[in-house]
């Protein structure tokens, strides 16, 4: 009979750790609790060490337990037992027993009992740093601290909630814009590849020139039935090799710098981590974060490395003395719509609030602009599929004409 390592708590909260042997990991998880104890990870004996919020060997392989989505819902649910009255412990409980997903429950189990166990929330979170980030912690740990973990907890959550639906609408708007991008290319290959010179080859007998479109599309017919391979193996390769670039922090801080600079997407780039960035500033000022250490957390939030040096440069200047808003008004990269919040806020006592102000008005005229752009840039598609398709059909059908009028 096989052996199994489980790690289980006992009824006053005690983690109890040992070996036992069963059939399988569900039998050895029903002796477990046929002797009162909560099972936290059963695995075989020689797997045994890996902790049951999935961070043991080969962790790296499996999805969080918890998804963006899921993450902010779970948050919003610890927000609301624990406003309500409930302890973190019974909320967590509650929240165990309530769960479905089997990873999701022996996680918040994990939790559960090293707050029994007498640790803070935030250090017991900490713990598992694939599921909950540095920033999510240090929320968590400020709360804890000024005694309003509620509260804390509900801002946390609103902010979790107001970031997916920005990313849910921005690639919304960008979904069907890259779907007829998709499908367009995959019609004019075909077309090109297989159709035109199927056609085509009817005329290749004929002594007569061949209008210049046709052999124009012939040409690109031709270069794509022999090139086409390799050409998508050199994409690839530069795709990778672009990839392994942008790993260089120098490199990519060029790179995003000259992104900022383009018409439409650097303008969207630079609301979005704007917003981003003004977010998670006032969300981390408003639970009692020190402001230098919520301008460090703030900072790395920010996708783009230009931004984030700008940022970081912020810091250094607060650090010595100056005001936000004066140090975000020198870096041109940020909107001006950012500074000037922040200088309201500085001079009325309110940069949460007004932080918080900044980075809503700033996520709005984002999706404006993005569900602008993608208004635009449909109809641009099809039009542009469609003369490329008409192309090809003329490329077909003038020398068909030309034949007719020949033997008229």
């Amino acid at each position: 009979m096989p052996a199994f390592a489980f790690e289980a708590l006992d009824a006053q909260g005690r983690t109890q750790s040992g070996m036992l042997e069963a059939d399988s990991a569900k039998a050895a998880r029903g002796q477990l609790r046929a002797q009162a104890l909560v099972p936290l990870s059963v695995a075989p004996a020689g797997e045994a060490g890996a902790p049951a919020g999935g961070q043991g060997r080969g962790a790296w392989l499996q999805r969080p337990a918890f998804s963006s989505t899921a993450l902010a819902i779970w948050t919003r649910q610890v927000a609301g037992l624990v406003s309500s009255g409930l302890t973190l412990e019974r909320a967590l409980t509650a929240l165990a027993d309530e769960t479905d997903d089997e990873r999701q429950r022996h996680l918040i189990a994990v939790l559960r009992a090293e707050v029994n166990a007498g640790a803070p929330f935030a250090k017991a979170l900490a713990q598992h740093p694939r599921e909950f980030s540095d920033i999510y912690c240090a929320v968590i740990g400020a709360g804890e601290h000024s005694g309003q973990l509620g509260l804390v907890l509900e801002r946390l959550a609103d902010d979790l909630e107001e970031r997916q639906a920005l990313k849910a609408k921005l690639v919304g708007a960008a979904l069907y814009p890259a779907i007829v991008t998709v499908v367009a290319i995959a019609i004019v290959v075909f077309l090109v590849s297989y159709v035109v010179p199927q056609v085509a080859s009817v005329f290749a007998g004929s002594r007569r020139a061949l209008p210049f479109l046709t052999v124009a599309m012939l040409a690109v017919s031709a270069f794509v039935r022999s090139y086409g391979l390799w050409v998508l193996i050199a994409s690839v390769l530069i795709a990778i090799g672009a990839r392994y670039a942008y790993a260089s922090a120098v490199f990519r801080q060029k790179t995003d710098a000259v992104f900022l600079r383009l018409p439409v997407v650097g303008r969207l780039a630079r609301g979005y981590n704007a917003a981003r960035f003004a977010s998670t500033l006032a969300m981390l000022s408003g639970a009692g974060v020190p402001i230098l250490k919520a301008l460090q957390a703030a900072a790395e939030t920010v996708n783009n490395r230009a931004m984030r040096a700008d940022a970081l440069d912020a810091l250094v200047q607060v650090r010595e003395g100056a005001p936000l808003a004066s140090a975000l008004a020198q870096k041109k990269r940020f909107p001006g719509l950012l500074s000037m919040f922040a200088r309201l806020g500085e001079q009325t006592g309110q940069l949460p609030l007004m932080l918080q102000r900044a980075a809503r008005q700033l996520a709005t005229e984002v999706q404006r602009r993005a569900l602008q752009l993608a208004t635009i840039l449909e109809p641009l598609l099809i039009v542009g599929m469609g003369l490329v398709v008409m192309l090809i059909v003329l490329a077909v059908l003038l020398p068909i004409i030309q034949l007719n009028q020949f033997v008229k």
